[in-house]
């Protein structure tokens, strides 16, 4: 079509908008006003003009997103319009076929059995009040839609904001929050709305007060060209449910970029606040203040890996400081208000457990365009509840410099925290290797604690001293101590025990293991709630027996699947006793929290009360408490099925083994009513994410259990169940690397072996059809999904790769777990890039990608730049980019148009496949390795070998629709 014509239709189609509203055939859309009618093609890109064809396109693609918001994305997916007018879909078929060669195609819903399954409502989720007694039930909302996740945003040093909102972007919310008491017998009461603030209102940062009588949360709306969608404080009473607003002034709103409010006291909150005296955002000038310059004359050695979002100028800088700029305000329950420190980019407040002091974290400048916001110059001060400042307890600078390598960390004070079990006491940990994770020495990590305000002249005391990377410190009293540390080069984990109060006992190993040896985790230890709100360790006593016990909860892994278990643990004999474990022959079940921990003290072993969550192959989880003495389980929730239509599923772990010797194991789904013998072989999707080892048996050990129930979210490969497939879900894909081999070295070999062991298993087991396989993945499983189809073409029919990194040379500072860069290790980047591959991938494959992704590495030019290597190698693809969409997609609209694709994609090419595929690993292989077989080209070339013709069109950012090209 010429560009005359195409205007033309243009034209034509745009006189439609002078309609009035009760002439349209269908609701309008209220367009944002960056994508209103009027301005379409009025803005220039970049301060050009733009192209009267690019100008017609957008035009033409604003002006038919009309029609599918309500035609197509109507929820019976018949095509009926709102208003109940039907679409011509046999009149607009061969225009829309027309179109989609040049613009895409209009967001599709999946297969209804697909769609019913993703649109049902989701369960709430649970809270409990500070002594047990109340539960509550905070509702949730199914997919939002895509004109949500559109909403402006700014993306500035590694942060994603809603200027409207003055919060992060894409945040969540709850619809309503239901107060339940817990009886006695484990029932529970009668549901208390709280009520009070508008219908509509979108509830976030639901939290306790410490003594438990009070909810604090943030509302807000979203009305447009107004103020209310900025977030305001409301608190509730517990036992009535009435809502009311923190702030008397309708002017205080919350600032939730960084943190957001907390209870100092059961009567007071610090919250963090937008300053009153803030005015307009700063407005980006027309003409730059400069050239944008980064130096390094003075030769130093920084490595940093792909992040995004970062500061580009100083209009940025400026940017940020606007939205992240907070005023905290000390509010109390009375209606009194109290600013308190000057306005500042507040990042966390931590009220000491006395109530008496503020630890409170900022960052300022100067800020870096290299680095996220989370590296830039960070100031830690100690204040008093009220707001006097005390002390700054550091001031460390801008942290451009981390090695890349793992377990490096930032030089000075980090993890600054109060002591759990002292009222008003301080500890943190300091480095010894200058962060630097390749430098050898001892100790590396040394722990330090000091009173809040010491004595004159008292200085911090040594808690401990660490060879290992500090992991984190479970507090009881000045008796008892756990102390974490561990090493991921060796996967080394060691626990300590410590008595802080006391000099003259020396600390020991409590446990020293692989942190990859599942089987030999002795679990974790569970917490208690103080009366401050904080947790300790909680130790129990036996009647008539001397000991220190605590309670040791496990994931409980054995070569049969994971037996959750409770040990009773004796801290200084290691004797332990197994109190309670879960169901093996039908039933998973999990401790999630210790009930019966209202109360100070050690708690009597016959007065235990823990929550469970129960669950099995078909029945979804609902939650227990259970008490002892008698063990005797209350079930507290009694939550539908999600999916009732796949109720009877069929699950089993299945085990198998590598041609190296390595035990696999992966989780093999079958349909609903499956009977391999009548039905005989299906269609089949195999869905993982490969994973570092250091031994060969720590890879081969099982993980998960065959009675876990089968949790199917939105975008999972399990809803294709739902279609008759096979589903082959998580096969291990262990890259080992044992002593000081490096794993990818050999990635591509053990890659392709562990998914041969896994194909053949499910041919041999006769449920897949070894033709119709198909591979796919999210993230680092679409970059695994790649490199099968490149280097294992005789295992899979076609692949879905969705939102990965396919070329390792963009991410020249290391990627996933790989420590070494491109210099130092350039045949293993470029022999694990599938980019580098494109020419040996000859099996249909489908790339999807949000067009915002914000994750490191896996930028949209990562499957933008593969899927032109494939077309031009005459791949059969197709590209997928998902407007405002990020690494894994949020948005209804979004989330349909994926199962969409990813159907249409197996119907077309897996089911409908009829090409021999040759699973014997002793295939002929050419020089590369990759296996070949007459089969497979006469296939190839079947099904059009090169694909159908790619069309090349501008698409401007802002457009609402998938960009797809095939």
């Amino acid at each position: 079509m010429n560009d005359r014509m195409l205007v033309h239709k243009v034209c034509h189609r745009l006189s439609l908008l002078s309609l009035t509203p009760h002439t349209l055939p269908f609701k309008p859309v209220q367009f944002p006003s960056a994508l209103s009618p009027a301005s379409i093609g009025a803005r220039p890109l970049n301060g050009t003009v733009r192209s009267l064809r690019t100008t017609a396109v957008m035009a033409t693609s604003r002006l038919r997103n009309l029609v599918p918001v309500n035609a197509v994305a109507s929820e019976d997916g018949s095509g009926r319009a709102s208003n109940g007018s039907v679409s011509s879909t046999a009149a607009t078929t061969a225009l829309e076929d027309e179109e989609d060669s040049t613009l895409g195609v209009r967001y599709r819903l999946p297969p209804q059995e697909i769609k019913d399954i993703v649109d049902a409502p989701p369960l709430p989720a649970l809270s409990f009040s500070p002594h047990r007694d109340k539960i509550l039930f905070l509702k949730r909302r199914s997919l939002p839609p895509l004109a949500e996740i559109a909403r402006p945003e700014e993306k500035l040093a590694g942060v994603r904001i809603d200027g409207k909102c003055n919060t992060r972007t894409r945040m969540s919310f709850y619809t309503g929050i239901g107060i339940h008491q817990l009886l006695p017998d484990g029932t529970l009461g009668p549901e208390i709305e709280v009520h009070g603030f508008p219908d509509g209102a979108k509830i976030n940062f639901v939290t306790w007060s410490p003594d438990g009588r009070r909810l604090a949360f943030s509302i807000r709306f979203d009305e447009e060209e107004s103020t209310s969608s900025k977030l305001k404080v409301w608190v509730a009473q517990v036992e009535t449910g009435i809502a009311r607003p923190l702030f008397k002034s309708d002017e205080i709103f919350l600032n939730a970029v960084f943190d957001n409010f907390v209870w100092v006291n059961d009567s007071s909150l610090l919250v963090c606040t937008i300053p009153l005296s803030r005015g307009d955002p700063p407005k980006k000038p027309w003409v730059p203040f400069g050239p944008k310059i980064q130096s390094n004359e003075q030769k130093s050695i920084i490595q940093v890996r792909t992040f995004q979002d970062l500061l580009k100028d100083e209009y940025d800088q400026d940017l940020f400081d606007y939205y992240a700029t907070t005023q905290l305000v000390l509010a109390s329950l009375d209606g009194t208000v109290k600013e308190i420190g000057p306005p500042a980019v507040y990042t966390s407040m931590d009220p000491s457990p006395d109530h008496k002091y503020l630890l409170i974290s900022s960052i300022h400048r100067p800020y870096s365009f290299i680095v996220p916001c989370g590296r830039f110059p960070k100031k830690v001060d100690l204040w008093t509840a009220d707001g006097k400042f005390i002390r700054e307890l550091c001031d460390l600078p801008l942290a451009e410099d981390i090695p890349i390598a793992t377990n490096s960390v930032r030089r000075g004070m980090r993890s600054i925290n109060w002591r759990a079990d002292k009222p008003s006491t301080l500890y943190w940990v300091e480095t010894q290797d200058e962060g630097d994770a390749k430098v050898d020495v001892s100790p590396r990590d040394i722990i330090y604690t000091q009173p809040a305000e010491p004595l004159e002249g008292e200085g911090p005391t040594i808690l401990h001293k660490l060879d290992l990377r500090y992991g984190g410190i479970s507090w009881s009293d000045d008796s008892l101590a756990l102390v974490y540390e561990s090493w991921y080069k060796t996967r080394r984990t060691r626990t300590w025990v410590i008595s802080p109060g006391s000099n003259d006992v020396s600390p020991r190993i409590l446990f020293d293991r692989s942190s990859e040896d599942v089987y030999s985790d002795p679990g974790s230890p569970m917490l208690r709630r103080t009366p401050a709100g904080t947790y300790v360790l909680a130790k129990v006593k036996k009647e008539n027996e001397e000991g220190t016990y605590i309670l040791l909860n496990g994931n409980g892994a054995t070569p049969e699947g994971n037996i959750p278990f409770l040990d009773l643990f004796d801290i200084n004999t290691g004797n332990k006793e197994r109190i309670w474990k879960s169901d093996k022959e039908k039933y998973y079940e999990t401790v999630v929290a210790l009930m019966s921990d209202e109360k100070e003290g050690d708690l009597p072993i016959d007065h235990l009360k823990i929550l469970t969550s129960k669950e099995s192959k078909t029945e979804n989880t609902q939650y227990y408490i259970l008490s002892w003495p008698e063990k005797k389980a209350f079930q507290i929730t009694n939550f539908p099925h999600p999916y009732p239509q796949l109720a009877s599923l069929q699950k089993e772990m299945v085990k198998y083994q590598r041609k190296d010797g390595v035990q696999l194991t992966a989780t093999l789904y079958l349909p609903p009513g499956y009977d391999p013998s009548r039905d005989g072989p299906l269609p089949c999707l195999v869905w993982s994410y490969p994973g570092e080892f250091k031994s060969k048996e720590a890879a081969g050990q099982v993980r998960g259990s065959p009675n876990e129930f089968a949790g199917i979210g939105p975008t999972s490969a399990l809803l294709w169940l739902a279609r008759r497939f096979a589903i082959l879900s998580g096969p291990t894909i262990p890259i080992i690397g044992e002593g000081d081999d490096e794993a990818n070295d050999r990635y591509v070999e053990q890659l392709v072996a562990s998914a041969e062991a896994a194909v053949e298993e499910v041919v041999r087991r006769g449920v897949a059809h070894p033709n119709k396989i198909a591979v796919g993945g999210h993230s680092y499983g679409a970059f695994m999904t790649a490199n099968l189809l490149a280097h294992a073409p005789h295992l899979f029919s076609c692949g879905i790769a969705r939102s990965g990194a396919y070329n390792r040379t963009l991410t020249p500072f290391g990627f996933q777990n790989e420590d070494r860069t491109l210099w130092e290790a350039t045949s293993t980047y470029v022999k694990m890039s599938p980019f580098m591959s494109a020419n040996k991938i000859k099996k249909p494959i489908l790339l999807i990608h949000g067009e915002e992704d914000s994750n490191p590495g896996t930028l949209t030019m990562q499957s933008d730049r593969f899927f032109n290597a494939l077309k031009g190698h005459g791949a059969l693809c197709r590209l997928v980019i998902l407007p405002y969409e990020s690494h894994g997609y949020a948005s209804r609209e979004s989330i349909m148009h994926v199962l969409w694709e990813t159907d249409r994609w197996l119907q077309k090419y897996c089911v409908s496949h009829t090409s021999t595929v040759n699973v014997d690993p002793d295939a002929s292989k050419d020089d590369s390795g990759t296996v070949s077989t007459d089969s497979e080209s006469k296939a190839i070339a079947a099904s059009g070998g090169s694909g159908p013709e790619v069309s090349n069109t501008e698409h401007e950012g802002f457009d609402s629709l998938p960009r797809i090209n095939c």
